[in-house]
């Protein structure tokens, strides 16, 4: 039985993060870097994926470029078998990509509510069955979807957004449903409010901020680093019979009214 650091090291393995040229996703590259990972880094930007990819490399990390729109199905496939056929396995996954839009649900754009439904519900569905059909044939993988504190919780003006967390967390019990007998682990963790571009709106909101300083028990914003803990041990052997569970990394906020 596997035991002490050895549980949390990540030498060997090769993790795909997806949107991981800035904020969660790149913190989250960095730390499976320094467990030990190769990294297969994605998005659709290839000048930002290239610039996140040779900070990793100046650690030390070796990394992998695999752009592609995680919203594309056909795409996303052929991108992952032929990362496969010529480089090697995928033993590790993070669905990370996602976007956000804020406004009252009456005044909400149809258009911007599918974009929320392919951005963030699609990408883990492509992303997660074209990595899985090669992880089941090896009997093992990792895969680990980014939910969101508003997997559980609402808030005003982005009931879309809270929709599409509530799927992801849902969808993640059915892939640990299906695909837990192949030997695969598929989790979510659920960040709380962090400090990220994709916040940057609220970060800059004095209201906002006292709102949160005092909804929050731990009374602060998460920094993405505090996110590396809980992907290390959903990525590596300390986590072999966790399944289906969303790991919520967010001060307290959810156990607390």
């Amino acid at each position: 039985m596997t035991q002490g650091p050895a549980l949390f090291d990540l030498r060997g393995r090769r993790a795909l993060i997806t949107g991981s040229s800035q904020g969660i996703g790149n913190a989250l590259a960095h730390g499976l870097a320094a467990a030990g990972a190769e990294l297969v880094l994605n998005g659709r930007d290839t000048a930002k994926l290239a610039t996140a990819a040779e900070a990793l490399r100046a650690t030390g990390a070796t990394v992998h470029e695999l752009p592609f729109d995680a919203t594309d199905h056909a795409a996303v496939r052929a991108a992952i078998d032929r990362f496969e056929a010529d480089t090697g396995a995928i033993d590790i996954l993070v669905n990370n990509a996602g976007m956000q839009f804020r406004t009252e649900l009456q005044d909400f754009p149809a258009d911007a509510f599918q974009s929320l439904l392919q951005a963030n519900i699609a990408t883990v569905f492509n992303v997660g069955q074209a990595c899985a059909r090669h992880m089941i044939a090896r009997g093992s993988g990792k895969i680990i979807n980014i939910a969101s504190v508003q997997t559980a919780l609402a808030r005003p003006s982005i009931a879309p957004y809270t929709a599409t967390k509530g799927a992801v967390g849902n969808l993640t019990k059915g892939m640990a449903t299906d695909w837990a007998k192949y030997g695969l682990n598929c989790n979510a963790i659920a960040p709380g409010y962090f400090d990220t571009p994709l916040n940057a709106a609220l970060v800059a909101d004095p209201e906002f901020n006292a709102w949160l300083e005092k909804r929050t028990p731990a009374g602060r914003w998460g920094q993405v680093e505090e996110l590396v803990g809980a992907c290390v041990f959903l990525a590596g052997p300390a986590s072999s019979f966790v399944n289906g569970h969303i790991l919520y990394v967010d001060g307290g906020i959810t156990a607390s009214l």
